[in-house]
């Protein structure tokens, strides 16, 4: 059984919000008083005031100095979970600032700074990447299935418009293709729980909800895990593996598949 949480005394007629803190502690069957005190002997309204606002201050200066600190530093070499951590704290003290201390808006200011500029880094990394890859042929493995003629439709769609794909059992057959779903390391494959097509989409940050939603698909019917519970892929793959048996060329059977994963990211809409 849980413990009642400890009986909580405010002290300042500030915490008026207590009374639905109040009501949890009772249906914990534990006690719980609100006291509202009205003055003190020996401080003013607004010395009061004036003590909540310099520990405010004391807390904002703090989290100003970490983030004056990120800013002067780059993305790249930023501890993991820094940003995320200081706006916890961020959060915890406006929750505790009940007189608008005016520093909660410099840290804010600062954290959208911060936003602004993430944001222009992950924009030009992603166009630098992205330039690499254009007006490329792109090599992958005969007889395409599901995760392989998803990921070519990824490529032409996002990535490579005018993407020409050719096929091979090794990557050496054409060195200056870019390789997919090759049993190399070489270009982009399965990397650790992900399939080519969540590789892919990861590595060139794309932010499109639908092709988020097809990536689970591809994921569960290649992988077979029933990771994200999509059932989706499943009626795809039968109907790749109903045209393979067809005996179509391998750039025919790739193109149909491409089409196919088209239809299925217009009926998300």
């Amino acid at each position: 059984m849980a413990q009642a949480p400890a009986i909580r005394h405010c002290r300042s007629p500030y915490f008026r919000q207590y009374p639905s803190e109040r009501a949890a502690i009772r249906s914990y069957k534990g006690q719980a008083s609100v006291v509202l005190v009205q003055s003190f002997d020996d401080l003013s309204d607004q010395q009061l005031k004036q003590l909540f606002n310099e520990a405010r201050s004391r807390d904002y200066r703090k989290v100003i100095h970490e983030l004056n600190k990120v800013l002067a530093s780059a993305p790249a070499t930023r501890p993991a979970g820094t940003v995320n951590r200081i706006r916890r704290r961020f959060v915890e003290i406006t929750g505790i600032d009940f007189f608008g201390n005016s520093l909660r808006s410099r840290v804010e200011h600062l954290l959208s700074r911060l936003d602004e500029r993430d944001k222009t880094s992950t924009a030009r990394n992603h166009k630098g990447k992205a330039g690499k890859y254009l007006n490329r042929r792109w090599i992958t493995r005969p007889r395409p299935g599901i995760d392989r003629v998803s990921s070519a439709w990824l490529i032409r769609r996002f990535i490579d418009p005018k993407a020409h794909f050719v096929f091979g059992k090794e990557s050496s057959a054409d060195p200056d293709a870019v390789p997919f779903d090759m049993f190399s390391d070489e270009g982009f494959g399965h990397r650790g729980e992900d399939c080519t097509f969540e590789t892919l989409y990861k590595q060139f940050a794309m932010r499109d909800g639908r092709v988020k939603r097809i990536a689970q698909i591809i994921h569960d019917a290649d992988l077979g895990d029933e990771k994200f519970g999509r059932v989706e892929g499943q009626g795809l793959d039968k109907v790749l593996n109903g045209w393979a048996k067809q005996d179509l060329p391998d750039d025919e059977l790739l193109q149909r598949g491409i089409e196919l994963i088209e239809g299925l990211y217009e009926s998300l809409a």
